[in-house]
């Protein structure tokens, strides 16, 4: 939808609000999608009115969009489940249970389990993170206030949360200008007609005699203001509807649209339906322009599809004289300017020694201090940055020489080597991929440390592999290439089996970008002739035909959330340009100033957070603000770096590596990357929990990879960390908050490195504390969650030490810091049946359910199964 027609919906929301439609206004901001009523919002919570809330919401997101509206739907369903237990209707919280939050559960089993199990108590206020629920009103309250938090965090309610600014009765205003342009088109105009009708075009009947013109009165609509002359609109309105065979962020870039139809309701292997995109054209992701000097002559206009143009660029562009990166940080939306300069990773930490050019390096998407280089000897290495250690290498080697074609193998013949144009992760850090300047791709599977095994060798091009990108097309994990042949290729990352081939460019393929909006999804190719084109995962062919700025060659990538859309290209002559885009028009929104002409090279480009960008040029890396088009702030690094360095942030914006001059890389870092750096390091780890963690599973489309979604604990209303997997090329993207060093992370990060425990001072000692009575310990074990102590003492007397979470202590048992001895505020105590039985003469065991929730334990008696919440007996077995 253009943006006169995003306009023409508050135009229409105004006059209902004026008409008091109070009913038609609500149901337009949420089918529309671009004006959230935060008061009417208000009200319905306040209320209580959850269906009318989730429906609202509907309009602006859905729960699985990101980790915004993920928190957000499941505090307002949390919120309904526990009013239910609190009214003792037990049947309509089991409801909830099954039909609202168990949706929950593939993200966070074991949060889901703890929700469950609020059924077996009598008051869920037993709970200890539930203890401080005070009444309905006040719960909601504090929901409210958390809810604002998050909906003003979540970048799809950007520049929906404020009503534009207008006079009264602006509909009335311009019909009432328009009327008074048709009658001044009149042959013979009255001086007072009287208008009855608005659904068809104004005309004086035949007049008796001549009369002078005058404006029109109109008592239907209002008095009209006297204008002067209007020029004729001609047959083409400014309203015309949108095409809806693609999304928004496509539509707007046909500026001569391909002869091929392109039907709404595609038959093609991704299955898009006609409500998927209604859906796009109600939710457009690129905010609105706002501008009073307008022009008219939008993408839109029929006249302006038919004629021929660059792609977009501003005036600005022409004057330009660098890798980029944009990063961003936590909780920031584009409208803000809170952070400084100091959150950027800018202090040299270490410097590494890979012995050849670095040509790309990818940060691993979960274990963030893993490092993937890949250089210009063709050699793959993998760092682990607390230890400065390179701890794995694969040179360049074709694995099966025989299936290679005859141009390969008479390449290898004369020349057995290859630069390395690209290395990535897949969005799971399961597998990377790595492109070869000699028609091969790499595809290895991870598992950890320097256990790397060969997964796949696929001949994708003739002559280089230019690029190379993972994407997520109909729920499957696909390897997509571009090379020096012109042309684009998907390949199955599982079996190797090629599914699209792509062909139109005039030029070799210089970059990929794979991308979706809502289930459509699309990859942009750029050309080394400065050509961009798009394409969906179908037969049809390019849907968008554009030149780049300054007819570079040029890489595209979206911002981590996934809503704005950045490129950074150089061209022939040395320029450079660094540039967002306006996906609705396919115009360039802003070009950013700083950047130097330069001799040799072409920019590299990377994306990380919502924030800032930031470029290798001149011999440093330079900073922007994303609003802002001047420079922010530039390193040198402390010296040594090339003239255009390649650069790339970790998933967090928190480390950055940049390549040096001696063929090395040195490793920039801010506070929290810092902080993060030296915990790694000082940490050990046992090998049961290093076992635990190594598994790394893949997750299916549209989830997360990380179970931490909806935020630690039920009773927790703080926003969640989580690892979304995004469906383009940059695995580390929709994550921007600082991160919380937890012991998963880092347990992932280490765990090939086992601690082997031989020498006495390797262990230390702790007393716990016991204000009961003193007893011999039968059976003592870690609670799984690695959280708490259980003991069985010989008196059948269970006792539980649990860690308190503090700065010192992240989350699980430690040495340093003494547990407290815990007990519900009932006060029982957990005492195992003993019936005519000697305890101590007893053999006395237990076990703890996998979630902590229930212990079942004997003593010699009958077997107990308790509740661990409020150490009441549950049943006797």
């Amino acid at each position: 939808m253009s943006s006169l027609s995003r306009e023409l919906v508050f135009l229409i929301l105004q006059f209902l609000d004026e008409e008091k439609f109070k009913d038609s206004v609500h149901k337009l901001e949420q089918e529309s999608g671009f004006f959230f009523n935060m008061r009417y919002f208000d009200d319905m919570v306040t209320n209580g009115e959850w269906e009318e809330v989730e429906k609202y919401l509907s309009g602006f997101t859905k729960v699985d969009d990101n980790r915004y509206s993920m928190k957000i739907f499941f505090e307002i369903r949390k919120q309904k489940y526990l009013e239910a237990l609190d009214k003792r209707d037990r049947a309509k919280a089991v409801d909830i249970l099954v039909k609202d939050l168990k949706v929950f559960a593939a993200f966070n089993e074991e949060l889901f389990k703890e929700i469950t199990q609020l059924l077996t108590l009598d008051n869920f206020r037993d709970n200890e993170q539930l203890s401080k629920y005070g009444d309905t009103k006040s719960a909601r309250s504090i929901m409210l206030a958390e809810l604002k938090k998050l909906i003003e965090a979540n970048p799809l309610f950007r520049d929906k949360l404020q009503f534009p600014t207008l006079k009264n009765s602006r509909l009335r205003t311009l019909i009432n200008q328009s009327l008074n342009w048709q009658h001044q088109l009149c042959k013979n105009p009255r001086p007072n007609p009287d208008i009855k009708t608005l659904f068809v075009d104004h005309s004086c009947g035949q007049p008796n005699g001549a009369r002078a013109p005058s404006p029109v009165t109109n008592h239907l609509m209002g008095a009209v203001p006297k204008t002067g002359g209007f020029p004729p609109l001609g047959a083409h309105g400014p309203f015309q509807p949108a095409p809806a065979a693609l999304p928004t962020s496509l539509a707007g870039w046909m500026a001569n649209p391909s002869p091929v139809p392109h039907p709404s309701a595609s038959a093609g292997p991704i299955g898009l339906a006609a409500a998927n995109n209604a859906a796009m054209l109600k939710r457009p992701r690129t905010p609105p322009t706002n501008n009073p000097t307008m022009d008219y002559q939008t993408a839109d206009s029929e006249h302006v599809l038919k004629r021929s143009r660059p792609f977009g660029i501003t005036d600005e562009a022409n004057n330009l004289p660098v890798n980029m990166l944009p990063v961003a940080f936590p909780n920031q939306s584009h409208g803000q300017s809170s952070y400084s300069s100091d959150d950027l990773p800018r202090s040299v930490v270490m410097t590494l020694s890979p012995g050849s050019a670095v040509k790309s390096m990818d940060f691993h998407p979960v274990q963030q201090i893993i490092l993937l280089v890949g250089t210009n000897m063709g050699d793959v290495m993998i760092y682990e940055l607390p230890s400065h250690e390179k701890i794995a290498i694969k040179n360049f080697k074709v694995w099966d020489l025989g299936k290679c074609s005859v141009p390969l193998q008479a390449s290898l013949a004369s020349d057995y080597t290859a630069s390395i144009n690209r290395v990535m992760w897949s969005p799971d850090g399961t597998l990377f991929g790595v492109a070869y300047s000699k028609h091969i791709v790499h595809i290895y599977s991870y598992q950890g440390g320097d256990d790397i095994q060969n997964h796949l060798e696929i001949e994708a091009h003739v002559g280089s592999v230019n690029d190379l990108a993972f994407s997520y097309p109909n729920k499957q994990l696909c390897v997509v290439t571009c090379g020096e042949d012109r042309v684009i290729k998907v390949w199955d990352a599982v079996t190797g089996t090629k599914h699209y081939t792509f062909e139109g460019h005039e030029a070799p393929v210089h970059s990929v970008c794979p991308h979706h909006k809502e289930n459509i999804q699309f990859i942009f190719s750029t050309a080394t002739d400065g050509k961009i084109k798009a394409w969906l995962y179908d037969t049809v062919g390019s849907r968008v035909d554009y030149d780049a700025p300054g007819h570079s060659s040029t890489t595209m990538a979206y911002s981590a959330d996934g809503t704005r859309l950045f490129s950074c290209g150089t061209n022939k002559e040395g320029d450079s340009y660094l540039v967002e885009w306006n996906e609705s028009e396919g115009a360039v929104k802003r070009t950013y100033h700083g950047l130097a002409k330069r001799t040799v090279g072409v920019v590299q480009f990377d994306t990380t957070k919502n924030r800032f960008l930031a470029a290798g040029d001149e011999f440093t890396v330079k900073f922007w603000d994303m609003d802002n088009v001047n420079l922010l702030i530039s390193t040198d690094a402390d010296g040594g770096l090339p003239a255009s360095p390649t650069i790339r942030f970790n998933k967090e914006g928190i480390l950055l590596a940049a390549s040096t001059n001696d063929n090395g890389i040195k490793i920039l870092a801010n506070s929290d990357g810092i902080r993060l750096l030296r915990t790694v390091e000082s940490r050990t780890f046992d090998a049961s929990r290093a076992a635990s963690a190594a598994a790394v599973k893949a997750p299916p489309l549209g989830t997360f990879g990380s179970s931490s979604i909806v935020g630690t604990s039920i009773g927790e209303r703080s926003a969640p960390v989580v690892a979304m997997v995004g469906l383009n090329s940059d695995s580390r993207s929709l994550v921007d908050v600082k991160p919380r060093i937890a012991d998963e992370s880092i347990e992932k990060s280490r765990i090939w490195k086992l601690t082997e425990i031989n020498e006495p001072s390797q262990c230390r000692s702790l007393r716990l504390p016991d204000s009961l009575t003193a007893t011999r310990v039968s059976r003592l074990i870690y609670t799984n969650s690695g959280l708490a102590v259980l003991a069985l003492s010989s008196n059948a007397v269970h006792k539980l030490w649990k860690w308190q979470r503090n700065e010192r202590n992240t989350t699980k048992a430690t040495a340093s810091t003494v547990p407290q001895l815990w007990q519900p505020a009932s006060g029982i105590l957990m005492t195992n049946d003993i019936s005519d039985t000697n305890p101590e003469d007893a053999v006395p065991c237990f076990a703890l359910s996998k979630n902590d929730s229930y212990v079942m334990s004997a003593s010699g008696g009958k077997i107990s199964l308790f509740n661990m919440m409020t150490f009441k007996v549950s049943c006797f077995l």
